[in-house]
């Protein structure tokens, strides 16, 4: 994942080299969702067929000619959007299908601990990008800076295809290559953990699309000339938070009603969200701090969504199911990032911009949160 957060840790430099809106700036970010999106029905639904880590050795190739392609041949919105989708292609052979690579060599009780641990490695990975790309771009060029930041994936595939032993055979080599998601979609409640995940990936993603801008205008807002850390520094700090938010709230949906749980926290980040935006005038730590919280939020029910979603699904269909739950998380994912920069460019981009651009990440989880109550009321009744 080195080179998943390098547009936007260079997006405020990008921006304005390339004379981009808002929304063009946030339809490059969303490209690399949307190239995940098309690819993940494929590369997804085939694991339920052979072993992914054939399909997460390709992906790793993949990734690294997209970023690589990046740094080289992008020059506009248009070709840093088509690279950025081929990125995108590749993540989505890595992330679900090494899931299903670690699902298919662990079960019993403490799977549910093993997929936390596994989903909050992507904050890991993002952060790391950030922090690399930050490093890199203090020194280099933001072209060679991409073309270093491809060796990641490079690295990763060897990795995996040494490291990870054959999976227990099970019936599910009978699977079609395709995934059919209406019988997947016809379970109801893993039906309710896909909607649960594209709300979910439509806020982390519209915000780990946008933080770095945001910390960029909120410093400038705030004349905070002396400040103890870097945009992308200060943005990859925030994003390792959501590794223990992830692990911890996984925790705490298992030791109670899982459902419960998530409402929860999709209602808490779907009202923080406001708050985070109308943060940027204030002090830079302040502004940080509450940009944190919110991120925290945003974070505590990820694993869990992912975990439950595992255990409602039949191991045959569990390709299938992660492939749908990916395309539509993924998809929002790809929308959220260009809606953020659209309000930015209606709004005039000011302080108040920014708070209605918040605003819009928030509003999937509130419905979420309030339906789901109202459902588990009148079951109750």
């Amino acid at each position: 994942m080195t080179g998943f957060a390098a547009y936007p840790a260079f997006l405020p430099s990008l921006r304005a080299a390339w004379g981009m809106s808002g929304a063009e700036a946030g339809f490059v970010g969303g490209a690399l969702f949307f190239g995940y999106m098309l690819a993940v029905p494929v590369l997804s639904g085939i694991t339920d067929r052979i072993d992914a880590r054939g399909v997460f050795a390709f992906s790793c190739a993949l990734a690294a000619v997209g970023i690589a392609s990046f740094g080289l041949l992008a020059d506009g919105a248009m070709s840093a959007a088509s690279w950025q989708a081929l990125t995108g292609a590749g993540l989505a052979g890595t992330y679900m299908p090494g899931l299903k690579a670690l699902t298919d060599r662990v079960g019993g009780p403490r799977q549910s601990r093993y997929i936390a641990f596994y989903t909050s490695t992507f904050g890991i990975g993002t952060s790391v990008s950030l922090l690399a790309a930050g490093w890199l771009g203090a020194l280099l060029t933001w072209r060679t800076a991409f073309v270093a930041l491809a060796a990641g994936p490079l690295a990763a595939l060897p990795l995996v295809l040494a490291g990870v032993r054959t999976p227990r055979p099970h019936a599910a080599h009978h699977a079609p290559w395709l995934p059919r998601f209406g019988a997947v979609l016809a379970q109801r409640e893993v039906r309710s953990y896909v909607f649960g995940y594209a709300v979910h990936c439509w806020e982390l993603f519209g915000l780990r699309s946008w933080m770095v801008a945001f910390i960029v205008f909120a410093y400038a807002a705030a004349q905070a000339g002396t400040r103890a850390l870097e945009p992308t520094t200060a943005a990859a700090l925030i994003n390792l938070l959501g590794l223990p938010a992830s692990i911890l709230g996984n925790e705490a949906a298992g030791r109670g009603e899982r459902r419960r749980w998530i409402v929860a926290v999709m209602l808490a980040s779907g009202a923080l969200c406001w708050l985070a935006g109308f943060a940027s005038a204030w002090p830079w730590w302040l502004m940080l701090m509450t940009l944190a919280g919110y991120f925290v939020a945003v974070m505590a029910d990820s694993a869990a969504l992912t975990a439950g979603l595992i255990a409602a699904t039949p191991l045959a269909q569990r390709g299938a199911a992660m492939a749908v739950y990916s395309l539509l998380g993924f998809g929002a994912g790809f929308v959220s990032p260009l809606a953020f920069g659209a309000v930015l460019d209606v709004a005039g981009g000011n302080g108040l911009a920014w708070t209605l651009a918040f605003g819009t990440l928030g509003g999937g989880c509130l419905a979420w949160g309030l339906l789901a109550r109202r459902r588990r009321g009148s079951a109750a009744v």
